[in-house]
């Protein structure tokens, strides 16, 4: 099988070269658009692209605000803060995701809770977040606490894992129910969406990024989503070192960040935006053709969880166990076709061994046998 798949990934991406496993496609009118930028001088925050990339992605994404930033981890940041999370708080999230998630969390002085996945889409588990509340859910004067810790418990973050959607309609239901703020960290999933509902606007904000391995980039950066026209006035004013306008006072009415996105990021953006749709395209086309692979030899291939149209960011095969998962990763790798594991569970990283979790089987389970394999946009 191991063989089979590095020749299947050669006759794809037609090259006996190295195969990155993610690398951005630039083959529209992205050096146009930042010539005009550097032509024009306002190459940072200050200039039109930025506005036009942030109108251009609430429109796709059919959320009423959009907000620019240098990264997904300061989106995260500045969202968090705005759901009202704050020193000595915890959040309810998983261990399967990328360390950005709780570093975010940290970065507001609060605490991560991991909670288990749900097999079908890797990411947060109705149930889990179900079973936790029942168990330790305390209402109090202030909102939500965890009778184990005694912190209030400020929000709930699922991470659309590899741009496979969660189990939005549930988790919504049960944070409504515990008057439970829910910021989604969607930066692996623009263009995934559930039940015809774009990723990131399920919650109270949304939180996208556009690295330089995402579907689209903007070299770094990220978006805030929300329909709630405060928190986006909100957000641009704390990402812009909360400066009040003037024509030349330098005046900030609280501490603020240095968060917004520069021009000549927002032009990439908007070139890289006009072929997402070509880009999801393909990539679904190429998730096809590891499926039918899967299916003739016996592996098997990761599929988008019912009712979703994934944007199949990073493609993934489940291995039988970890002893087979580090076998592919060392064959293929050694061959020069780049393929990785999960994450490390946020779990077991040093800065957050202390955090209370559920147990988080599945996350075991799954992150012992899970391998992402090459997802470029085939030319």
């Amino acid at each position: 099988m191991f063989e089979s798949f590095v020749r299947l990934v050669r006759e794809i991406y037609h090259s006996d070269q190295f195969i990155p496993l993610h690398a951005p496609h630039f083959a529209g009118n992205e050096k146009r658009y930042l010539d005009k930028v550097i032509d024009s001088t306002f190459v940072s925050s200050v200039g039109p692209y930025v506005g036009e990339f942030e109108q251009q992605i609430a429109t796709y994404c059919g959320s009423s605000h959009a907000i620019a930033t240098v990264n997904g981890t300061a989106a995260l940041h500045i969202a968090l803060l705005l759901a009202g999370v704050r020193p000595g708080d915890e959040v309810l999230t998983q261990a399967v995701t990328f360390v950005a998630t709780c570093n975010a969390i940290h970065y507001c002085g609060a605490e991560p809770v991991f909670l288990d996945i749900a097999a079908e889409t890797l990411g947060l588990s109705a149930a889990s977040l179900d079973d936790f509340l029942a168990q330790y859910a305390e209402r109090r004067a202030g909102g939500i606490y965890n009778r184990r810790s005694g912190r209030r418990i400020a929000a709930c973050l699922p991470m659309h894992s590899l741009g496979h959607p969660c189990e939005m309609p549930a988790l919504t239901e049960i944070c409504r129910e515990y008057d439970l703020p829910m910021v989604e960290d969607a930066a692996e999933a623009l263009g995934s969406r559930l039940q015809g509902r774009h990723c990131g606007t399920f919650g109270l904000l949304g939180v996208l990024s556009f690295n330089g391995n995402k579907i689209i980039t903007t070299g770094g950066g990220g978006m805030i989503l929300t329909d709630d026209a405060e928190l986006a006035a909100k957000a641009k004013h704390l990402t812009t070192t909360a400066k009040l306008p003037h024509p030349w006072k330098f005046e900030h009415d609280q501490i603020g960040y240095n968060y917004r996105m520069p021009n000549l990021n927002a032009a990439l953006g908007l070139a890289q935006l006009e072929q997402l749709p070509h880009f999801i395209a393909a990539k679904r086309t190429l998730a096809a053709r590891y499926a039918a692979w899967a299916a003739e030899t016996g592996a098997t291939f990761f599929p988008e969880p019912a009712g979703a149209s994934a944007n199949y960011w990073l493609n993934a095969l489940l291995l039988n166990d970890l002893a087979q998962r580090d076998a592919f990763l060392t064959y293929t790798n050694a061959r020069d076709v780049m393929t990785r594991p999960l994450w490390e569970l946020m779990s077991d990283l040093p800065m957050f061994r202390h955090c209370q979790t559920d147990g988080l089987a599945n996350s075991r389970r799954l992150s012992a046998r899970l391998v992402n394999i090459p997802s470029s946009v085939a030319s």
